[in-house]
């Protein structure tokens, strides 16, 4: 870990999520003059606030640009994501970035830089930093995630459905698949 002011640290992975590409790590030996950064609410932001987006962009260290929220929960960024929700910003992030902190203009850390839209110059991705208050104290704790799982897959109930199960709406959801070994195959829950 390199500091603005040149100091280098000596850092270990404490523990990390790949579904929500957030990562914990402790520094060995840290001193205890290091800066530290309030965590803000990303929940309170809104389309159109100015942010920060702070890194070191191809190389370039202490680099920071200036952009607006441009939407909140994104999805199909990464590939498998299932807990995709990032933040979309036109704040300049590129290689390097990744990592650092998207700061709204009271100073406060309201995501983590972690995507960009090859194809494009002023589309970038964060973590919204709610959700890494929401695992970091699982990865503090165990290193891991754990989530819960039912083993389902569900989906919505069609017009053509309906009418081909004789229902009488379309409430609801079909059970399409139960995986083998499942909790919900261990409750009796069947596929249609």
């Amino acid at each position: 870990v390199m500091l603005s002011d040149g100091r280098q640290f000596v850092a270990a992975v404490v523990g990390k999520d790949q579904l929500t590409d957030v990562a914990l790590i402790k520094l060995k030996n840290p001193p205890k003059d290091l800066p530290t950064v309030v965590l803000g609410n990303s929940d309170a932001l809104r389309q159109g606030d100015f942010v920060l987006a702070l890194g070191s962009p191809l190389g370039l260290r202490d680099t920071a640009t200036l952009g607006i929220v441009s939407a909140k929960h994104r999805a199909g960024i990464n590939p498998g994501g299932t807990y995709d929700d990032f933040i979309q910003t036109d704040a300049a992030i590129n290689p390097g970035n990744s990592g650092g902190p998207l700061i709204n203009l009271s100073g406060e850390v309201i995501g983590i830089n972690t995507a960009i839209n090859p194809r494009a110059n002023t589309i970038g991705f964060a973590v919204p930093i709610n959700i890494a208050k929401d695992v970091l104290p699982q990865l503090r704790a165990s290193g891991k995630v754990s989530r819960g799982w039912l083993g389902v897959y569900i989906q919505p109930i069609e017009p053509d459905m309906k009418d081909m199960l004789g229902l009488s709406d379309t409430k609801g959801a079909l059970v399409s698949k139960v995986e083998p070994g499942s909790p919900a195959e261990a409750a009796g829950i069947k596929n249609q």
